[in-house]
């Protein structure tokens, strides 16, 4: 057992796209827990988009990055929390964590699923996909969707869950032709586009001419604006992340159509999914068995070793995943 631990630290704030002179790996004794505690040791690292955005002010710098991480119980002062449990917690971007009872919890063990689903289509990914599609757009049976970043790991769980849900026609947006190939033939989609291509309006309009009732917002800026033009009456917007401002420097986009909101009686919602946690149960129940059978897989781009977390972040801040971006020990489980 190592008697050390890595954690890496965010030294700047990054104007723009960050790099990696904008991190560094701090080494440090093992901690050791403390009554009421336990100490884990991390086995799977999770590095979302929504980390660019803590970069810009929330994360603190020359501390410990934040994140959620999949570990495994070594030493405990609490017997709430017992060695060899694996447990979910949020002292992601480090070897090792003292938690408590009340920051971390236990991960149940599925037959035939892999560990790291829970940090994907079991975890805060697909959770934020299921919460969107029944809590936010309440889709139906039928219902047309257009999913913007859809290679991503909230977008390709939302075409899981969608298909799963009965959906209509799906369509998506993604960076390549690989990408939107992928999504067509492993995801489900009817149609994927490359945004790269033309005018995001006009490729929405093609890949979806008589409109969606249903549009899943991952990017903001040009592609809320085609969507919104695109969204039948009463159709709903589930606002979940803005891709395209996070490494920009210039203003933000500015929407041409917003009367058009209130013209076709349009709704527009965001979420944290963190003030979902409720649903957490009833997202097992409604996947776990497909995932058994095999009706559902898992799309995951995963990077070995701790050592290479900044590299797998800044690789997913430039589109080089498809499905959830994972991080995962070398030799872990």
């Amino acid at each position: 057992m190592t008697e050390t631990a890595l954690t890496v630290h965010q030294t700047a704030r990054p104007h723009g796209f960050p790099t990696a002179g904008h991190f560094a790996f701090v080494e440090s004794a093992r901690p050791e827990p403390i009554p009421g505690t336990a100490l884990v040791e991390n086995l799977y690292w999770s590095v979302d988009p929504y980390h660019r955005e803590m970069m810009d002010g929330d994360f603190a710098l020359h501390a410990p990055l934040e994140g959620r991480t999949l570990g495994r119980v070594i030493e405990s002062r609490d017997p709430a929390l017992t060695e060899g449990e694996i447990v979910l917690h949020r002292q992601g971007w480090r070897t090792h964590a003292v938690v408590t009872r009340g920051e971390a919890r236990p991960v149940p063990r599925f037959d035939g699923v892999p560990l790291s689903a829970h940090l994907g289509l079991l975890g805060g990914t697909g959770l934020t996909a299921y919460v969107g599609l029944t809590r936010i757009a309440e889709l139906r049976a039928g219902q047309d969707l257009f999913v913007s970043a859809a290679a991503g790991g909230v977008g390709t769980a939302t075409g899981r869950l969608a298909r799963l849900m009965g959906a209509g026609r799906l369509v998506g947006s993604a960076g390549t032709a690989a990408k939107a190939a992928y999504l067509t033939e492993r995801v489900g989609y009817d149609e994927v586009f490359d945004y790269h291509a033309g005018p995001t309006a006009d490729l929405l309009s093609k890949a979806a001419p008589d409109g969606i009732d249903v549009y899943v917002d991952n990017v903001g800026g040009e592609h809320l604006e085609a969507a919104i033009s695109s969204l039948r009456e009463f159709g709903r917007i589930v606002r979940i992340g803005t891709l395209a401002q996070y490494n920009a420097t210039a203003a933000p986009y500015t929407l041409r159509n917003l009367p058009d909101i209130v013209e076709k009686s349009l709704r527009m919602e965001g979420f944290l999914v963190s003030n979902h946690r409720a649903v957490q149960e009833e997202l097992y129940e409604f996947v776990v068995p497909h995932l058994r059978s095999g009706r559902v897989g898992l799309d995951e781009t995963v990077v070995e070793g701790f050592e290479r977390i900044v590299d797998a972040f800044l690789g997913m801040l430039r589109g080089e995943n498809v499905g959830k971006m994972i991080v995962r020990a070398t030799g872990g489980a």
